[in-house]
């Protein structure tokens, strides 16, 4: 017992003077720093403690004012930026983002109260109203909507998403049982063509706007009613007009049900609306198969620019025909396609910053898209109407569905049962309508590979 008092002693002592030494040493050491520092820099200034300098409590109800949005929509100063870094003028920051509100609002109101496409109109009115939010600067390049539009947008990736989500929702078996109707899909894509040829003369005869060929080729695409298009092929031809042109293009297809009937009722009669057109064959699963396959190796061999399109869209519908890959098919047509078109939606809608939108050259694209998704409309009915000139009485089709080759999937063809049964209640056309539908989806696509091709 003694032996281990004495061994617990002597430990205790030699922690002592380790610790003693240590200190020693360290004392020391400061010591000679402080010693060394005096040596070299003697005067040395001490640091100055920051002054707090009190303020009343309306000198903080100001200063909280000023940073308030109410404060910078009535009192809008010199010198702000917008998100790229441009000055705004004060109509910008004020009525202009009011004005902007209350388009958001209205797209609310189509969006809930009419039901007109609310999967895009929700998302894009709600972007929008975001983006006209003063002081937050959330479409800029560090908020997030801006982050969103720069990886989606800009790389074109959400518009191959989408279009690998369309393969697999869509069913190509009304085109294959009814071929003739691809001529449907195709005249509705000659608008893009006399889009384009418009853009230009307006550029080189009215000096109002001046698009290049480029731009005027990205611009002309808004005719074929496809977003995904529209945005791929100004990312790749005009990059500085992919905001406008994606607003112009989503905004026409979310406003296909107010579009397109009026346009419809005009170009036929009653009796045309009347038209009942005879029940689609079935088609061979083999056939659904051999479509996307087919249809990708022509593109490949005779059109290359349009394989990133194509590819998503056939890569989507053959996992769906396939029958194999059923969870595959369901995430594209359900998870995948509804986070895109909520990111895509919301990116749109940063689009509608006033200082972004309510610009010459930005209404200039709405004017000639619009004229350009009317054409569309307009070209499908007549080519309807021509072919019926060529067909046996047995053998004749709706008008209506023509304006349904925009590729605007599916809500064309939806417009197109809906004002046929004005007409006639029990005639339904969404099966023959969807035909043109998906052709026109092709097409569009065949459409901007030829663009590419000529001015990329």
């Amino acid at each position: 017992m003694k032996k281990s008092l004495s061994f617990i002693l002597l430990l205790l002592s030699l922690l002592a003077f380790n610790l003693n030494a240590n200190e020693t040493s360290t004392n020391d050491a400061v010591t000679t720093q402080a010693s060394e520092a005096t040596h070299i820099a003697p005067e040395a200034p001490t640091a100055q403690a920051s002054t707090y300098h009190s303020r009343s409590v309306m000198e903080l109800l100001e200063s909280f004012y000023a940073k308030t949005g109410i404060n910078a929509i009535i009192n809008p100063k010199d010198g702000v930026l917008d998100s790229h870094g441009h000055e705004m003028d004060h109509f910008t920051q004020s009525w202009g983002r009011v004005i902007m509100m209350l388009v958001c609002f209205l797209l609310f109101y189509l969006a809930i109260k009419k039901n007109f496409e609310p999967l895009l109109l929700l998302p894009i009115g709600f972007g929008g109203l975001l983006a006209n939010i003063p002081i937050a600067n959330i479409a800029g390049p560090d908020g997030f909507l801006g982050i969103i539009f720069g990886f989606g947008i800009s790389t074109g990736l959400f518009p191959l998403l989408i279009f690998m989500g369309v393969g697999a929702m869509i069913d190509f078996g009304p085109l294959l049982a009814n071929p003739k109707t691809a001529l449907l899909g195709g005249a509705a894509q000659f608008a893009i063509f006399g889009s384009l040829v418009g853009a230009v003369m307006i550029s080189e005869y009215t000096g109002v706007v001046n698009f290049t060929l480029e731009q005027a080729a990205a611009i002309a695409i808004i005719g074929g009613a496809d977003g995904p298009t529209s945005i791929f092929i100004a990312n790749a031809l005009a990059p500085e007009l992919l905001g406008a042109i994606a607003v112009a293009a989503y905004s026409y297809m979310a406003l296909v049900p107010v579009i397109q009937p009026p346009i419809m009722r005009a170009l036929t009669s009653k009796e045309e609306r009347l038209i009942r057109m005879p029940t689609l064959r079935k088609v061979s699963k083999t056939e659904k198969i051999l479509f996307p396959v087919t249809v990708l190796v022509l593109t490949i061999l005779v059109l290359p620019d349009a394989t990133p399109l194509i590819g998503a869209l056939c890569f989507g519908n053959f996992a769906r025909e396939s029958g194999v890959v059923e969870r595959l098919s369901d995430t594209m047509q359900n998870a995948l396609i509804n986070i895109v078109t909520i990111m895509l939606g919301l990116s749109v809608g940063s689009k509608l910053a006033a200082e972004s939108f309510l610009v010459g050259e930005t209404l200039g694209i709405l004017a000639i898209g619009l004229v350009a998704f009317s054409l569309g409309t307009a070209g499908g009915v007549i080519m309807a109407k021509l072919m019926n000139k060529f067909s046996s009485k047995d053998n004749q089709i709706n008008p209506l569905i023509g304006a349904a080759g925009v590729s605007a999937v599916p809500m064309s063809a939806r417009v197109a049962t809906k004002v046929g049964q004005e007409s006639d209640p029990s005639n339904i056309l969404l099966m023959h309508a969807m035909g043109p539908n998906v052709a026109g989806v092709i097409g569009s696509a065949v459409a901007a590979g030829v663009l590419l091709s000529i001015f990329k």
